[in-house]
């Protein structure tokens, strides 16, 4: 894997997010797929990384 990947987050709700730059803070992170779903697009998978934000 390159070592200079760069995630871009809009995720205002995770705490990893920077609102400023729209990155995540994390080095890297754990996509799963949505269990029991198989539409083959986008939606199918989530950021097992999410942390949300505690206020």
């Amino acid at each position: 894997m390159e070592k200079n990947q760069k995630i871009n987050c809009t995720v205002s709700s995770c705490k990893y997010n920077n609102n400023e730059k729209e990155k995540c803070m994390l080095e890297a992170i754990q996509v799963e797929a949505i269990e029991g779903c198989n539409t083959k697009e986008p939606d199918e998978s989530m950021c097992a990384s999410y942390e949300n934000v505690e206020e």
